[in-house]
């Protein structure tokens, strides 16, 4: 019975409600934080996946879907306050009556401008690296973004609900697992899976976009088309991580959670 691990979620998200009642800067700072490790990620991903792409190799984006996983080892293990994560924290807690949905709301938009924030200044020092200056080390992360902003709104929308459930299960799963091999191992696992299969990760996107925004890139990479993708993305990730984890693993484990709390 996984009520146990659902008791952490509940300790968690109340953990992060101390932080932001205690400064609402320190918490802005902590979402930064988040999308600037989801930063590394990105970078390691699509550095790593380029060099098949210049060869056409079917292997591109296996081994970009296999180095992205640095992104939530970077957060599960260097802190940080991710959205998406935060939808299934908060939607179980309060449904749990631990915390007010005014409190939710504000978290929630706390967290997502922190990492809007935290993804366009590393978009910003990456590009005074230089380490996408020509097409041949642009060419995959341009050819993904673009096909991101160009997606049909509905398509877009069901990824994301898929990609967030996913996600969220891969910080789940792993706090009822003893140690830290098979914790990474999982949560490699289910990262690898959501990035292979095509989801949509507002958070990851935000990244990806403002790194793309920054360096030379086709006109058909806009705002515009941004803006097209992180609206239903976000949506559909809050969905994801909020329905289909936070308020479906309140309602299946609804007769047990009592029955542990006055036990513990």
């Amino acid at each position: 019975m996984e009520v146990s691990t659902l008791a952490e979620v509940e300790k968690l998200a109340l953990k992060k409600l101390k932080i932001y009642r205690q400064s609402q800067l320190r918490y802005i700072l902590r979402s930064m934080l988040a999308s600037m490790f989801i930063g590394f990620g990105v970078i390691v991903a699509f550095k790593t996946g380029n060099f098949f792409y210049l060869e056409h190799s079917p292997f591109t984006y296996p081994m970009a879907a296999l180095t992205f996983g640095a992104a939530i080892i970077l957060i599960a293990y260097g802190g940080g306050d991710l959205f998406t994560g935060n939808t299934f924290y908060f939607t179980y807690t309060a449904l749990r009556k631990k915390i007010r949905w005014a409190e939710v709301f504000k978290l929630w938009t706390f967290s997502y401008t922190g990492n809007i924030l935290g993804a366009v200044i590393f978009a910003f020092l990456i590009l005074t690296t230089g380490l996408f200056n020509d097409s041949t080390t642009s060419g995959f992360l341009l050819s993904v973004v673009e096909k991101k902003v160009h997606l049909p709104t509905m398509q877009l929308f069901f990824r994301a609900i898929l990609c967030n459930w996913l996600v969220c299960l891969a910080f789940f799963i792993p706090m009822s697992l003893k140690g830290d091999g098979p914790k990474l191992f999982t949560m490699m696992l289910f990262v690898f899976c959501f990035f292979i299969s095509g989801y949509e990760h507002s958070i990851a996107n935000m990244c990806t976009f403002a790194i793309a925004i920054v360096i030379d890139h086709p006109g058909t990479i806009s705002l515009g088309g941004i803006i097209h993708n992180l609206i239903p993305v976000t949506i559909g990730n809050l969905i994801g991580g909020g329905v289909f984890m936070g308020y479906m693993y309140y309602y299946v484990n609804k007769p047990y959670l009592d029955e542990y709390e006055s036990q513990n």
